[in-house]
């Protein structure tokens, strides 16, 4: 058995600069940590349970198959923040007929990036039996 004491998404942006200003000033994701020098230092963001590392530089975008998501307290909340900041809202929130409220925006290199909210009486908020 695996036992994993910390996790981590690792992206190799075609601009380093463009998506740290991506997700820390605009998605406001607060810093870990970061090491090395020049544009493609790495920069490491807390992302709730995880985080998400940009280090390097890719020549290409990433595949389309590469998505995160991420839960957040209040979507509504969350578009108007991003809006304020310039975010282009791919899709705005919308109730899921699973029971999510989601919301789509997407990286500089078009990763997509969904937002999500799981209201209080939905099932993922409550364990069977308890």
């Amino acid at each position: 058995m695996v036992h994993v004491l910390s996790s981590r998404t690792l992206l190799q942006p075609t601009d380093p600069e463009s998506s740290r200003r991506f997700y820390g000033e605009q998605l406001g994701l607060p810093v870990y940590r970061e090491f090395g020098t020049g544009p493609e230092r790495g920069t490491v963001y807390f992302l709730g349970g995880g985080f998400l590392e940009l280090s390097g530089r890719s020549d290409a975008p990433r595949s389309p198959a590469v998505r995160l998501w991420l839960q957040v307290a209040d979507v509504a909340a969350a578009h108007a923040e991003l809006r304020t900041a310039g975010v282009e809202i791919a899709r705005a929130p919308v109730r899921e007929p699973w029971g999510l409220i989601e919301m789509w925006i997407a990286d500089p290199d078009g990763t997509p990036v969904v937002l999500v909210e799981v209201p209080a009486d939905h099932p993922l908020r409550h364990r069977a039996g308890i």
